[in-house]
C-alpha cells in the first residue's frame, strides 16, 4: 500500500497512508472526522472515471495510517497535507475538505499558500469556528465537545454507534439511511487510535478558521446541508461564505452531515460542475 513519510518522532517514522487514482488534474479529499480515505470512495470512483487523478490520504491517528501520541492538531494536519502535496510533486491542485477535512484545506491554505492550489471546495465543513466565545456568542457551547469527549473516552464504540444515526440524519422521520452505512461509519471510525479520536476533537472544535479563510484566492464552492446535526451550517457555510472572497455557496435542503454519502451522485456532479467550470 502506497505511504508517505511525514515526520519522525522518538525515530520512528510517522507514515501517512494513501489511495491515488487515475491520471489528469489532481483532486486531494480530506476526509472528516473519524473516518478515513475511504469515506470518498463515491467521489473518488466518478471524478477519477471522468479525467481526474484523485488523492485521499488517511488523517495522522486515523484509518492506515501511524498513531503518533503528538501532532494531533489542525497545524500538524495541516503541514502533513502540505507534505503530501510536495512528495507526490503535485501542481494546480483541487482541494476538497468534509467536516474536519475543511478545516484541514483552509489551514492548508494559511500556512503554506495557495502556490500549488487551483480551486478549493469545502464541504460539511467546521469553519470558521465551532465553538461558543465571547467573540462568537453563537456557536456550540464547549460542554457539547466536553461531552463528545467524555463519550469517547467511556465507550467509543457505542458512541461512535450513536453518532453515525445523527451524523446520516438516520433520526428523521423520512430517513432512509441504511444499516450498512451506518456500520460502515463505525468500521472507519474504529480504525482510528484512541489517542487521535481524544485529541482531534479539540483540533475541530476550538481552532479559529478565520484568518486563514481570508487568505483564499482561488475560486471556492461551500456546499452544506440544511438540516446538518454535527456542523450546524447557521455556525459554518453561512459565515465561511462571509470571510472567503466570491466564495459560492450551495445549501443541500434537508440534508445531514454525512451528505457525501446520503446524496452522493448529487454531490459528485456538483464537484464535477466546480471543476470544468472556467
Amino acid at each position: 500500500m502506497p505511504y508517505i513519510c511525514v515526520d519522525k518522532e522518538n525515530s520512528n517514522d510517522i507514515s501517512l497512508y494513501y489511495k491515488d487514482w487515475g491520471d489528469g488534474q489532481a483532486v486531494v479529499f480530506s476526509h472528516g472526522y473519524p473516518l478515513s480515505a475511504d469515506a470518498w470512495d463515491d467521489q473518488l470512483l466518478f471524478l477519477a472515471a471522468h479525467g481526474y487523478r484523485v488523492i485521499a490520504h488517511d488523517r495522522r491517528g486515523h484509518g492506515r495510517s501511524s498513531q503518533p501520541w503528538h501532532g494531533n492538531d489542525m497545524d500538524t494536519y495541516a503541514d502533513d497535507l502540505a507534505q503530501l502535496v510536495r512528495q507526490l510533486d503535485l501542481h494546480d491542485v483541487i482541494h476538497v475538505g468534509h467536516s474536519t477535512g475543511g478545516g484541514e484545506v483552509a489551514r492548508y491554505i494559511g500556512r503554506h499558500g495557495t502556490g500549488r492550489v487551483a480551486k478549493a471546495v469545502l464541504i460539511g465543513a467546521v469553519t470558521p469556528l465551532m465553538l461558543k466565545t465571547a467573540a462568537n456568542p453563537d456557536a456550540v457551547p464547549l460542554e457539547v465537545f466536553d461531552a463528545f469527549r467524555a463519550g469517547v473516552l467511556a465507550d467509543r464504540s457505542q458512541y461512535f454507534k450513536d453518532l453515525a444515526i445523527a451524523f446520516y440524519g438516520a433520526n428523521r422521520a423520512d430517513a432512509t439511511v441504511s444499516q450498512g452505512v451506518l456500520d460502515d461509519f463505525w468500521r472507519l471510525g474504529m480504525q482510528g487510535g484512541l489517542k487521535a479520536m481524544f485529541d482531534c476533537i479539540k483540533a475541530f472544535s476550538e481552532t479559529d478558521f478565520s484568518d486563514d479563510l481570508n487568505k483564499f484566492d482561488v475560486p471556492t464552492l461551500i456546499l452544506h446541508g440544511d438540516d446538518d446535526q454535527i456542523v450546524p451550517i447557521a455556525d459554518s457555510a453561512l459565515k465561511s461564505s462571509k470571510l472567503i472572497r466570491n466564495a459560492q455557496l450551495k445549501i443541500y435542503r434537508g440534508a445531514s452531515h454525512g451528505l457525501c454519502t446520503t446524496l452522493k451522485n448529487q454531490v459528485s456532479a456538483d464537484l464535477l460542475a466546480f471543476f470544468q467550470a472556467r
